[in-house]
């Protein structure tokens, strides 16, 4: 990961593809994104497909006092990132619906994170259950997004960043899918 005055980028290559990922900082701590560039939809639903079936092998790795600590006061532990990523789709498959039958452009409504982590009490929460709901909620986002008709892929959303520019549906769900992967470089320290 790098670094500079704007926030922090990584390169990497994904299914042979090579891709810059840039978190922008903003004077209200508002990102511009997770993913900067272009992408085959199809790859990003591929990548969340493949995700979807690989989490539970990988998660298992990890002793249940690696996945509940926490690497200081305020931060998430790998349980509670899951969790983060359990409403990260809550929110996200309610967009990518929304997004075909509402007015244009669609505005995105931001969630309490840190709030909804803490309700949700993940951290006390057996891990199936959070692995289940995690699982579920994506294989119906991955249905969602591969009937989305394709002249709805262009819809235009405003995401509320800093920057006033709209996206279309297609980068929404991109954005998505790096966002997750973002989450997972966290819990898996890649």
């Amino acid at each position: 990961m790098n670094f500079d005055n704007s926030g922090y980028f990584f390169e990497d290559w994904i299914n042979d593809k090579f891709y810059t990922v840039h978190l922008k900082k903003t004077n209200m701590g508002q990102q511009d994104g997770y993913f900067k560039g272009a992408i085959e939809l199809n790859d990003a639903i591929d990548r969340l497909a493949s995700n979807i079936g690989s989490l539970p092998g990988r998660i298992s790795k990890f002793s249940s006092k690696e996945m509940l600590w926490k690497p200081a006061p305020g931060k998430w532990s790998k349980q509670e990132i899951l969790g983060h990523l359990i409403d990260s789709a809550i929110n996200n498959l309610k967009r990518f619906t929304e997004i075909q039958f509402l007015p244009q452009p669609y505005s995105v409504i931001s969630y309490k994170q840190n709030e909804l982590v803490i309700v949700n009490n993940y951290q006390n929460l057996p891990l199936q259950h959070l692995l289940d709901l995690y699982q579920v909620l994506n294989r119906q986002i991955v249905f969602i997004v591969r009937n989305i008709p394709v002249e709805k892929l262009d819809y235009p959303v405003d995401p509320q960043y800093e920057s006033k520019e709209l996206k279309t549906l297609s980068w929404i769900i991109s954005d998505y899918v790096a966002h997750m992967e973002h989450h997972f470089r966290q819990i898996f320290s890649e």
